[in-house]
């Protein structure tokens, strides 16, 4: 019904730059919020930002000022710029949507997760 699909992680070295998009296709009336998470070993899931469908933005204080999140309503797609990368950026990023889908149904999706590597 719903699909979130992500691409663009990979391997970079610190100090390094990477810009993730994820687009979101199927049965949409609308998308509220897009968001990306973060999930690095042994560690929980944590939120990296958001953007409401009017654009207002909020970020985890570790990323602030280096990652910037944008999105096109029109292309039901998010991405993430992601510069200055650290080590300890590395994690498996995954995509969410809270979405209201045509049978009026809202719920969350999430990707399938893209590797994000940063080495020292």
């Amino acid at each position: 019904q719903v699909q979130l699909v992500e691409s663009g992680g990979g391997l970079v070295q610190a100090g390094g730059s990477l810009r993730l998009s994820c687009a979101a296709s199927g049965s949409i009336f609308r998308i509220n919020v897009m968001g990306w998470y973060r999930q690095a070993p042994g560690k929980q899931r944590e939120l990296v930002a958001r953007i409401t469908s009017g654009g207002s933005t909020n970020y985890a204080d570790s990323v602030k000022g280096r990652f910037t999140i944008s999105r096109d309503n029109a292309k039901n797609t998010v991405y993430l710029q992601m510069n200055s990368l650290k080590p300890e950026d590395t994690a498996v990023y995954y995509c969410n949507a809270n979405l209201q889908r045509t049978d009026f149904v809202f719920r969350d999706y999430w990707g399938q997760g893209t590797q994000v590597t940063v080495s020292s």
